[in-house]
């Protein structure tokens, strides 16, 4: 076995979403909703030249996550899955991920749009969005497929909590 891994949140997540149930449910679908990213002093210097990127890609912790599911029904389908091929939060680490526009930034205050997360998440990690790596066309997205039309005004319904 592994040691024990100990992650520490570089800032503080702000947003206008204060339990998952009517969240949206991936930042795709919250493309006008807007939030800030609070970045700890201590962390502010890492933010040097971020202000260049149009979009940023977070890291969070789920912190209001309900019990980690190694089988679930997840949002846009009526199938059971395993939880590695889904995005829900009740994962064995709850990570969470999303990519979000960079609005604009204030000393340590970030400005952002695309905002899926609830107001208090731990910030775990930002790096800069760059198509070329991040952009894989003709990538296969499973049983997403045929999925994603009505993706916009998905919301959560609180089953992960």
């Amino acid at each position: 076995m592994t040691e024990k891994i100990r992650l520490r949140p570089i800032g503080v997540i702000h947003s206008p979403f204060r339990s998952a149930h009517g969240a949206p449910i991936q930042s795709a679908a919250a493309m006008d909703i807007m939030g800030s990213l609070e970045i700890y002093e201590a962390y502010a210097g890492g933010l040097k030249d971020l202000e260049g990127f149009s979009h940023i890609i977070l890291l969070y912790y789920f912190h209001l996550a309900g019990k980690m599911r190694l089988r679930l029904r997840p949002f846009l389908d009526e199938v059971e899955r395993g939880v590695f091929a889904t995005r829900a939060p009740t994962r064995p680490n709850s990570i969470g991920i999303s990519v979000v526009r960079l609005v604009s930034r204030d000393d340590s205050i970030l400005t952002i749009r695309g905002v899926d997360m609830l107001d208090g998440t731990p910030l775990l990690d930002i790096k800069p969005y760059v198509p070329r790596f991040d952009v894989h066309p003709g990538g296969r997205i499973g049983w997403l497929t045929g999925r994603l039309a009505g993706l916009e005004g998905s919301r959560a319904d609180g089953r992960f909590t």
